[in-house]
């Protein structure tokens, strides 16, 4: 199984990992984050995240892929709402959190989002990420599940052109159970439209890296 999930994200930079993560952790999130939140950044010092990112469920599916140093760098709640039914455009990951600004040649352009320094690295640095996305709710067809088009991630960085030009006919939709667990590469193309009919679709998005930062960068502590 664990060949078969490395193979995946290899192959096609997604996988499912049904029923993997265990009722007990899912209820602390649930206290963590109510169904009306429609979405926050800096998970990382919430208790129940850190319980869910160090609990052995969430190992058995980074470890695996990154190796067993791999550390968790950023966390982010994603939820659909009647007031917060947005669409989200075919696009890939393209930036980190760190905790304060270099200039380190190919690092760049520089934002800050909600209070925390982001810049986007060099692809590599992207290309050997990890994000695990932890479905809190039920995200069927009329949910907005997420999208993703299968072998995008093994190109780099996409400009606009290369991204609209991408077939769309391969897009695979990434419908989810409470418990699910859908792992991709950064760079993978996704999206994911308004829902049908909007209510609650938490998602817990914990990025994970198992590489320090060069030229005195450091990724955020939170």
């Amino acid at each position: 199984m664990l060949f078969a999930l490395r193979q995946q994200l290899d192959e096609d930079g997604f996988a499912t990992a049904l029923g993997a993560i265990p009722e007990d952790l899912l209820r602390e999130l649930d206290q963590a984050f109510d169904a009306g939140l429609a979405g926050t950044r800096n998970l990382l010092a919430v208790p129940a995240v850190r319980n869910l990112v160090s609990s052995p469920s969430m190992g058995r599916l980074v470890d695996p892929v990154l190796g067993p140093g791999a550390f968790a760098v950023r966390g982010i709640l994603f939820n659909k709402l009647p007031t917060a039914n947005w669409k989200v455009p075919w696009h890939q990951d393209c930036t980190i959190a760190v905790r304060e600004r270099w200039d380190v040649p190919g690092w760049g352009p520089w934002s800050v989002k909600h209070g925390v320094l982001h810049v986007r690295p060099p692809a590599e640095v992207m290309a050997r990420m990890l994000a695990v996305r932890v479905h809190l709710d039920e995200c069927g067809e009329r949910d907005s599940p997420l999208r993703v088009l299968p072998g995008s991630h093994g190109h780099g960085f996409l400009n606009d052109r290369e991204i609209h030009g991408w077939p769309r006919e391969r897009a695979v939709t990434c419908a989810a159970h409470r418990g699910d667990a859908i792992i991709i590469r950064p760079l993978l193309l996704h999206a994911s439209s308004s829902a049908a009919e909007p209510s609650s679709r938490r998602v817990v998005h914990i990025e994970f890296a198992a590489d320090e930062l060069p030229g005195g960068m450091q990724w955020h502590p939170l």
